[in-house]
């Protein structure tokens, strides 16, 4: 089982396999991201299709509906009364002057005339399907798919007028399968106008939740149009159309396809240059590409160096020099940071060793990993070296970042242990991170560095140009000293020593120096203010 974790795991450390596993998924996303964006445009133009139909049939239904009315009216106004020459002229007539009245008919208790004698006329012995205060309505008076048969009569007295179903289907294009119902008794029956027969209620959920016009359902789109009389409701129902893949997704998918190669092809290409540099920093460890230079840090009042950084730099063969913001976070996520943390330590005390014992007052700090906060073997390491030189604990100080402080009572822990034998703790570029002053007040800390971005802010009207004057004054009420990081300018430095900052590093005192030269600044007493120069980094 373990053999084949491992050999699982391995997997995915292959460049080209994940290359591969980034091209199928980020191509799989695309595609299905494009589809549902097709889909969901499809289904959008289907609802508003649907929309502008029932809307349409509806405004045409309300004309028509409104001359079977007035025709009623005006047979019912006129006084003439029975079944003879003169009545079937005027029922003609109302005919000629309405285009929607197909057929028109008086009836008493002994006679039935209408303007089409010859047919069969209209069905009149059934009950209406709504007998409304003024006007009954049939519907459906006839199944027959000749279109000058009667479909819709409305009556009012003695006076019936109908609309064929040719009518009808003129005022809107139903497609196949398609219905217009009108449901009566409170939503329990329908009876198709226009269409095939329909189920009703609908076998999907019923009644709707919503109160919108337009109801989708999986198979049908149900339009309810709104009427004034609420007897009788008309509803239009249509089959939803087949979900067509639109064409223009059948571009998207060899435009996915070529977009989720180059995906793959990029992480390829990252993992590749990442596990090339990964083991380009091992050789380096074991070559000798590393080294330790030193960025001295002055005494604001007197110009006096006082101590120094260790920083790491990476100067490959050729002479560059690999950025630390892109091999330190490698170190850190494989675990070599643990071993260059020990190459400085050791590194330091063979270059500084003589110089930190000729000088009991000059102090070299060094940057610990978030791995080295969070066990005591830092401390181990370090008082075997210094047994070795011959070297103070007070002389090595220690800087951590607010990042780096994960859990702050096992870093509290360790930092103290480190204390308790003499080390300085620094916290590094304070402020850029998440470390409130209730945690502050608890960890053993003897000095704050200001981070250089809240230096350069200093005279500036930026949003943080109050951050270090801020930190300033909280150290002090907590007496902790400062360190001034990035101090590049006379001007900064005047308006730090004004602050009460006793400390400061940057490139107006010097750049970071080599062992040599750094040895050769404290050895000879130098103070770059009478010097009127920088030392600059010639490594």
């Amino acid at each position: 089982m373990t053999a084949a974790r491992e050999t699982f795991r391995s997997w995915f450390h292959r460049p080209w396999f994940l290359g591969v596993m980034s091209a199928v998924l980020s191509a799989t996303l695309l595609m299905a991201g494009s589809l549902f964006v097709a889909i969901h445009q499809l289904e959008q133009n289907e609802s508003e299709e649907m929309n502008a139909q029932g809307e349409r049939f509806l405004a045409r239904l309300e004309q028509l509906f409104g001359q079977l009315r007035e025709s009623l009216d005006d047979l019912e106004a006129q006084p003439l009364r029975g079944c003879d020459a003169e009545m079937i002229a005027t029922l003609q007539q109302v005919t000629f002057n309405y285009r929607f009245v197909y057929e028109a008919a008086y009836m008493d208790s002994s006679r039935i005339c209408s303007n089409r004698p010859r047919q069969e006329g209209l069905s009149l012995s059934r009950s209406p399907d709504i007998k409304g205060p003024t006007y009954s309505y049939w519907l459906n008076t006839t199944t027959e798919p000749d279109e000058n048969r009667a479909a819709l009569m409305l009556g009012r007295g003695n006076f019936r007028v109908a609309t064929s179903r040719g009518h009808l289907t003129d005022m809107v294009d139903l497609s196949p399968g398609s219905s217009l119902l009108v449901v009566l008794d409170h939503g329990t029956r329908a009876i198709p106008v226009l269409g095939s027969s329909q189920i009703w209620p609908p076998v999907e959920a019923w009644p709707p939740k919503t109160r919108d016009a337009l109801q989708i359902t999986q198979a049908r789109l149900i339009y309810r149009m709104p009427t004034d009389n609420p007897e009788y409701q008309l509803v239009l129902i249509s089959p939803r159309s087949g979900m067509h893949i639109p064409a223009v997704w059948w571009w998207l998918l060899p435009a996915s396809l070529v977009l989720g190669i180059c995906v793959g092809f990029l992480v390829f290409l990252l993992v590749q240059q990442r596990q090339s540099l990964d083991a380009e920093l091992t050789g380096a460890i074991r070559r000798g590409e590393l080294q330790v230079l030193y960025q001295p840090i002055f005494d604001l009042d007197s110009r006096n160096c006082v101590g120094a950084e260790a920083l790491l730099r990476w100067r490959r063969p050729d002479g560059t020099l690999t950025s630390p913001d892109l091999f330190i976070p490698m170190a850190e996520n494989t675990g070599q940071i643990r071993q260059m943390t020990d190459f400085v330590l050791q590194r330091l005390l063979e270059q500084l060793g003589q110089l930190l014992r000729a000088n009991p007052q000059l102090y070299i700090s060094v940057n610990l990993a978030a791995c080295d906060v969070m066990v005591p073997r830092i401390g181990q390491v370090m008082a075997r070296l210094l047994t070795l030189h011959r070297v103070a604990a007070r002389q090595i100080a220690f800087e951590v970042t607010e990042r780096g402080l994960v859990d702050v009572v096992v870093a509290r822990e360790n930092l103290q242990s480190l204390r308790d034998v003499g080390h300085q703790v620094l916290i590094d570029d304070f402020g850029t991170g998440y470390c409130s002053l209730a945690y502050l007040q608890t960890l053993p800390v003897d000095c704050l560095k200001i981070d250089k971005a809240f230096i350069d802010a200093l005279g500036h009207d930026a949003a943080s140009s109050g951050v270090a004057p801020h930190i300033i004054h909280m150290a002090q009420s907590l007496h902790l000293k400062v360190i001034a990081e990035g101090i590049e300018h006379e001007a900064q430095a005047e308006f730090l020593c004004s602050e009460g900052v006793k400390f400061g590093q940057g490139w107006l005192f010097a750049h970071a120096l080599s062992a040599v030269q750094f040895i050769e600044l404290i050895t000879r007493g130098r103070r770059l203010a009478s010097a009127g120069r920088r030392l600059d980094d010639e490594a």
